[in-house]
């Protein structure tokens, strides 16, 4: 399976729970959910540190493959894992790596 593929198979299910999700308690409640414990701040922290991690392989990745990272970026920063997966989807052909997938 390609890195795109998987991206795809993740990115679908993904979306019709972050929309759920939305759906139920808004944008907002998202985040508020995990302003109430210290594990749920632990748990927004590790998602933040997971977002960073992969902005550090995903802009220099792009820009060496003649792609605009910035869009990715934000909508990484105000969507999560959706900047990376939508990266994925849209270039994971385009990548100079060879695919172990």
């Amino acid at each position: 399976m390609t890195r795109r593929n998987l991206a795809l198979v993740i990115l679908i299910p993904f979306t019709v729970l972050s929309l759920y999700a939305v759906y139920k308690v808004g944008y907002v409640g998202i985040f508020d959910y995990h302003r109430h414990s210290p594990a749920g701040w632990q748990v927004f922290a590790d998602l933040v540190i997971a977002c960073v991690l992969i902005l550090v392989w995903l802009i220099p990745e792009a820009k060496k493959n003649g792609i605009n990272p910035w869009p990715y970026v934000v909508i990484t920063v105000f969507l999560g894992s959706f900047g990376p997966l939508l990266y994925l989807v849209v270039n994971g052909a385009k990548s100079t790596q060879p695919n172990t997938a």
